[in-house]
C-alpha cells in the first residue's frame, strides 16, 4: 500500500465525528486501462456514478468474495493517487440482458441511455473476460453494485 493511499484513509478517519479505527481498505483503479480508470474515477467524484458493475465470473475465477453493502474502496486513477472513497450501498446479481435503464443512468457513462451501456459493456466484457478464456453472453450474471462517495479532498 503506498504512502498516499496510508494518508488518505487517514484524513478520512480523522474527518469523522468520533474516533473509529477501521483497516484500510482495498484501493484499486476502476476499469481496464489508464484513460478509463481516469473516466470513471472523474465520474465517480463529480456525483455522476454511482453504480457499477462486473462480471460474476470474474469473482469466481479469482477467488474473490463479493463485495458488500458497507464495503470501502478508495477509488484511485491511472496514477495511483486517491480521487475518493465509496461505501457500497447495495449488491445484486442480475444478467446482462437484465440490467435495466435505471441501473445504466446510474452508471453515469457515455449518455447513459440503456442502449450505449450495453454496446459499452460489451466490449468491455469481451475485453476483460479473453484472458479467462470466456465470452460474454446475454445471460452472464453481472455483480450489479451502487454506491456513495463518502469522501474525497
Amino acid at each position: 500500500m503506498s504512502r498516499d493511499i496510508d494518508l488518505y484513509w487517514k484524513a478520512y478517519l480523522e474527518s469523522l465525528p468520533e474516533l473509529v479505527l477501521e483497516p484500510t481498505p482495498e484501493a484499486e483503479a476502476w476499469g481496464d486501462n489508464p484513460e478509463l480508470a481516469d473516466e470513471l474515477a472523474a465520474l465517480i467524484v463529480a456525483g455522476t456514478k454511482t453504480a457499477t458493475c462486473s462480471s460474476l465470473w470474474e469473482w469466481e475465477f479469482y477467488e474473490e468474495p463479493l463485495p458488500q453493502v458497507g464495503t470501502k474502496t478508495i477509488v484511485l486513477n491511472s496514477q495511483d493517487k486517491p480521487m475518493c472513497i465509496t461505501e457500497t450501498t447495495a449488491v445484486t446479481i442480475q444478467k446482462f440482458q437484465d440490467v435495466d435503464a435505471d441501473f445504466a443512468h446510474a452508471e453515469g457513462e457515455g449518455d447513459r441511455s440503456l442502449e450505449t451501456w450495453r454496446a459499452g459493456h460489451w466490449r468491455y466484457f469481451t475485453r476483460v473476460l479473453e484472458p479467462l478464456e470466456l465470452q460474454p453472453t446475454l445471460e452472464m450474471p453481472l455483480v450489479c453494485e451502487r454506491f456513495k462517495v463518502i469522501f474525497k479532498l
